[in-house]
């Protein structure tokens, strides 16, 4: 049987290299459900149409555009936006050439600025890149940076060298490796910690008062592993996706 809820429904998919996410809010911002799929398509939707009653939906990819999916969204929802170089966002993008930019990119933007608007931010997401997004007060995105991720960089090892082995994260890193397997582990993982410290160091030295967000499947991980103090939170893409559904609704 259907359930019945009172309110409106928004559903927000993010399709990243990995996983594709799939969130639902209601009309006070609130997150009613999230979902992991390694696969999401216009199967994948019937489920979510039957316990839900959606109404608006936005749809981000990193990875090529599902078109079966598209029309399947546009044809069921009321409001549906298929999230491009060309959708109005509530913050002012200064990047040289949107049409490249990653659309997850932006919808962290929008999300960290959503929750901090009148903070310089430093948004760092630590997927399969990590990426280093720069925002002014008052919400001026100015651009950023790409670098590969901690799974990335292992898989590279192993690729480019005759005999690296391929190494899985694990809880415990030494500060010197005193085996190869401990010594691609601590390189990798330490090396990423100092990358996003020295970023944060550089970016408080320049601009003073700037809130640091972390965000990403492996932000947690890195969370306790760095010395400055940030802001972790794993849907800060999905967040921003849901404000941009909302404000081309609003307007």
């Amino acid at each position: 049987m259907r359930k019945i809820y009172h309110f409106k429904v928004n559903l927000i998919i993010e399709q990243g290299n990995t996983y594709a996410k799939v969130a639902v809010y209601d009309e006070k911002q609130s997150m009613k459900a999230y979902l992991m799929f390694k696969e999401f398509n216009k199967g994948s939707l019937q489920s979510l149409f039957e316990t839900y009653p959606l109404k608006n939906g936005i749809y981000c990819t990193v990875t090529d555009v599902d078109e079966e999916l598209v029309a399947e969204l546009r044809n069921r929802l009321s409001c549906f936006i298929f999230l491009d170089e060309k959708v109005r966002v509530p913050v002012t993008v200064k990047y040289k050439t949107p049409h490249t930019l990653g659309k997850d990119r932006l919808a962290a933007v929008v999300g960290a600025h959503s929750l901090q608007p009148d903070r310089n931010l430093l948004i760092i997401d630590a997927g399969t890149c990590i990426t280093y997004e720069w925002v002014e007060a008052g919400g001026v995105y100015r651009g950023g940076n790409i670098s590969p991720g901690m799974t990335t960089r292992f898989k590279a090892l192993n690729h480019y060298t005759r005999k690296l082995p391929l190494i899985e994260e694990t809880d415990e890193v030494p500060a010197f490796g005193t085996c190869t397997e401990e010594a691609i582990r601590a390189g990798v993982v330490n090396g990423i910690a100092f990358e996003m410290d020295g970023y944060i160091d550089r970016w408080k030295q320049k601009y003073g008062d700037v809130f640091v967000f972390l965000t990403g499947g492996h932000a947690f991980y890195f969370e306790s592993r760095l010395k400055n103090p940030i802001f972790a939170d794993s849907n800060l893409v999905l967040i921003g996706l849901n404000r941009i559904l909302e404000y081309n609704v609003e307007n």
